[in-house]
């Protein structure tokens, strides 16, 4: 009995000793060993209940998170004075009142973060950032107000304080990939290379399902170092005299120069065109602000945006698209800083499907060579009107030569990238027009090879259930597909692989069960039972199956 006795006085006297010092540690100044007390307490806290839902009763005990502890210090003035059971109970009363203020201030966060992510998305980064900081008045431990406010820091520049508040939202959660991502950001804006990279592997060690997102920032990481380093060589190589470098920083000077002719200009980039031989030249371009001399100048900017032009016009636009062309070749960095220009959206889809041939044939050109790697497609992806792209991509149909061939070559590997399929599924209802007008070609005069990838095309995009469900109700788009047959029957000679990959479309819009038009499957079933009589084995084929 004595040892019994002795052995619950010293339980007793350890739990004291032990809430003491919780007492103490919410109390601290230091935010964290405030938190890691919290935790503590609530441990306990389930630890009791579950002892006594053993001895066969249960005290209700509050399990909600609590708030730092000086109201917690003031309810319990000597925890020597009282039994551990007296000192949960007021514990259990007080984290009831902090629970609901809680629950309160969640809700008035919860406000001001939608407030500020308003204020972000029209970007007035300022008024963002006071409405994330006042919601962070009310709930300190709310990570995704710091890296909200980390984001709309770094728009503005303030690297330093995005830094802090990753920091935070890490405090908050060891696991936020959201915080290492804008850290990693941040890091790469102050040219810390090195923290970068670690930054954003953290994030494929946190959650390895985000090892494509990682692959593609820790490019961007390469892409910039490797920026930074051509620009400190190319201006050793300024500094040397070298008479390419000083050509070109002389020549961007020369264009600088506001209100000259059309010509003027267009004389200048030919010059300038003929200088970038390598990427010292390239470089240079860059470092003297090239992109924003040319697209800025409001002479270049009428030539480049009116809708006919004339020769002088013509001559302009040629001009420009060639002048990129050789700045943007093998060189990533320039390629983002041309395709992230607030004009490029709407410009580059807009001189693809020109009138004039001169300008849309090196408007292929030039975006030909931003696909080339996976980094410019991304950024043709993120940036440009997909949609206005997709259009003029598709206008190239009206050519039977070589140009056709390639621009549909082109949209058909942009179409194998699991982004434009995303973009496709998400803008279905305003693409298919596009797409119902292909259908409407005449096959005997478009060029088939072309004809034959755009239809194949739709057909890998149609096996996905969405968009196979999409393409199905509309009705212009299966009465195109028809349409098409029948022209094909006229002259199965010349369209023979057209009608194999339009059946292949046809099939898996076969698939949409219920049908969305009965009348259309009929018509449909009719017209392959007349090409059961074809003698030609590859259509058999695909009827069979």
């Amino acid at each position: 009995m004595a040892d019994d006795q002795e052995k619950d006085l010293q339980k007793f006297l350890k739990n004291v000793d032990e809430i003491t010092t919780l007492i103490q540690e919410m109390n601290s100044d230091d935010p964290v060993v405030q938190q890691k007390a919290v935790y503590q307490t609530e441990k306990r806290l389930r630890l009791m209940e579950d002892a006594q839902e053993e001895d066969g009763c249960r005290t209700t005990l509050n399990k909600t998170v609590i708030s730092p502890p000086q109201a917690a210090g003031k309810a319990v003035q000597n925890a020597d004075e009282i039994s551990p059971e007296a000192f949960l109970a007021s514990l259990e009363k007080d984290a009831k009142e902090r629970a609901k203020r809680r629950r309160e201030n969640k809700v008035l966060a919860d406000a001001l973060k939608e407030k500020g992510n308003k204020a972000f998305a029209t970007g007035d980064y300022e008024t963002a950032i006071a409405n994330y900081s006042e919601g962070l008045d009310k709930m300190k431990d709310m990570k995704v107000l710091y890296t909200n406010r980390a984001q709309a820091y770094i728009k503005l520049g303030e690297y330093q304080k995005a830094l802090v508040d990753c920091d935070w939202a890490l405090k908050c959660d060891e696991k936020c990939t959201k915080a290492y991502f804008h850290m990693g950001r941040a890091h790469l804006a102050l040219k810390n290379y090195s923290v970068s990279r670690q930054c954003y592997q953290k994030i494929s060690e946190v959650n390895p399902k985000l090892q494509a997102q990682v692959k593609e920032y820790m490019h961007q990481v390469e892409v910039q170092e490797k920026a930074d380093l051509q620009e400190k060589e190319a201006h050793a190589v300024l500094n040397s005299g070298k008479s390419t470098a000083v050509t070109t920083k002389n020549l961007l000077e020369t264009l600088s120069k506001p209100d000259q002719t059309p010509l003027f200009y267009a004389g200048g980039m030919e010059i300038l065109t003929d200088v970038m031989k390598d990427c010292t030249e390239q470089t240079l371009f860059r470092m003297h602000n090239g992109f924003s001399i040319i697209s800025d100048n409001e002479v270049l900017r009428r030539c480049l945006s009116s809708a006919e032009k004339d020769v002088i016009e013509e001559t302009v636009c040629v001009t420009v698209l060639k002048l990129w062309q050789a700045v943007c070749r093998e060189n990533e960095e320039n390629q983002r800083l041309l395709v992230l220009h607030p004009d490029m959206a709407r410009l580059l889809p807009s001189l693809l499907a020109c009138k004039a041939m001169a300008i849309r044939q090196q408007s292929l050109t030039l975006l030909l060579q931003l696909t080339q790697t996976g980094h410019g497609r991304s950024l043709i992806f993120s940036h440009l009107d997909m949609t206005r792209l997709l259009e003029a991509l598709l206008s190239f149909l009206d050519f039977s030569d070589k140009k056709a061939s390639t621009a549909i070559g082109l949209l058909t590997d942009l179409a194998l990238e699991e982004r434009f399929q995303v973009w496709f599924r998400a803008n279905l209802p305003g693409v298919l027009p596009a797409l119902t007008g292909v259908l409407k070609r005449d096959p005997v005069v478009t060029n088939s090879s072309a004809l034959c990838k755009c239809i194949a095309i739709m057909g890998s995009l149609s096996a996905e259930a969405a968009a196979r469900r999409h393409m199905s109700a509309c009705e212009e788009f299966g009465d195109a597909c028809l349409g098409l047959l029948a022209k094909c029957e006229d002259d199965m000679d010349l369209c023979r692989e057209v009608t194999y990959t339009l059946l292949g479309l046809m099939m898996n819009l076969c698939l949409q069960v219920p049908f969305a038009s009965e009348v259309w499957a009929m018509e449909l079933s009719r017209r392959c039972l007349t090409l059961l009589d074809s003698q030609d084995g590859g259509i058999l084929t695909i009827r069979m199956v």
